[in-house]
């Protein structure tokens, strides 16, 4: 221990926490209030690792495995570590958790009175991965990010008093945004999961086969494709602004650089003509400022 209520981070727990310097919007800046900082970054260790179960992505050494119980047999299996993983998320909530993210994890949720239900829908979207490889429309990719993405966005507001029914139906919109422009990053990498986000009834309205994605650049009915669903999620951003100009003081702060983050991805897609095969395009920390200062903006003439 490293203090009340602090667990020493292991390996494990390093190398997931320090993937938030690669995302597309600040996770817990510093310019927010240590404990606020504390919880988001608690929040952040969880949701990474779960993605990182479901994607294979943990660690080498098998820490996590051990930590969680499971036989080394199950080890590589994400299924298995998905439900010691929710098994040991309910310790957080009664009892002692043994991954050290979740111990981290449990002096933010006693301290915010932060429930299961999203939690849990992490859980269920990773699961989903294992299960579903293809989308047919953008409804049934919606509902996928109500649960992989936004529980993310409802537990901000959770951890800092802010949640109204309106404002996380902004937030929902947002989140689902994000998690729209990081497909449209990453169709390549998915695609070498055998994982396909773009719905199939814009692939066949595009025509554009898999085949086509699976290419080391796009052809124009690709690029098409792309620009179409990336003013999709700019359309979700520009729904959920309202969030920004409905909070006030650093909490506007920390939002205005979650929305402007998309902003940026998506304005780093166009300059890349929507070729996303070719590598994630990625906007740079510069751009991502910029960005925010811009939605910053927004919110206050719309205040």
């Amino acid at each position: 221990m490293t203090g009340a209520g602090q667990v020493r981070p292991d390996v494990s727990t390093r190398t997931t926490l320090a993937k938030a310097a690669h995302e597309n919007f600040p996770v817990a800046p510093f310019y927010l209030p240590r404990a606020w900082r504390d919880d988001l970054m608690a929040v952040y260790g969880y949701a990474r690792l779960v993605d990182d179960i479901g994607d294979g992505d943990l660690a080498p050494g098998g820490d996590d495995a051990r930590f969680l119980g499971v036989d080394p047999e199950y080890a590589d299996d994400p299924l298995a570590l998905l439900d010691a993983f929710e098994a040991d998320l309910m310790r957080v909530f009664e009892g002692t958790p043994q991954h050290p993210l979740l111990r981290a994890l449990q002096p933010t949720v006693r301290r915010r009175s932060l429930t299961p239900g999203p939690f849990l829908g992490l859980i269920e979207a990773n699961r989903q991965d294992q299960l579903v490889r293809r989308y047919e429309t953008h409804d049934d990719l919606v509902a996928y990010c109500e649960l992989s993405a936004n529980p993310v966005g409802r537990l901000v507001l959770a951890i800092t008093g802010t949640a109204t029914p309106e404002r996380l139906r902004r937030s929902d919109a947002i989140c689902t945004a994000l998690q729209i422009v990081e497909h449209l990053q990453d169709v390549a990498e998915d695609l070498r999961r055998d994982r396909i986000y773009l719905p199939a009834q814009d692939l066949k309205r595009f025509h554009v086969t898999e085949e086509d994605l699976a290419r080391p650049t796009a052809n124009a009915s690709v690029r098409s494709l792309i620009a179409f669903e990336a003013a999709r999620a700019r359309a979700l951003l520009d729904d959920g602004a309202p969030l920004i100009g409905s909070v006030h003081g650093r909490l506007r702060l920390l939002l205005a650089g979650f929305a402007g983050g998309g902003h940026a991805a998506l304005d780093a897609v166009a300059a890349a003509r929507f070729d996303v095969l070719a590598g994630p395009p990625k906007a740079g920390r510069a751009a991502m400022a910029g960005s925010a200062v811009r939605v910053l903006r927004g919110a206050r003439r719309a205040g």
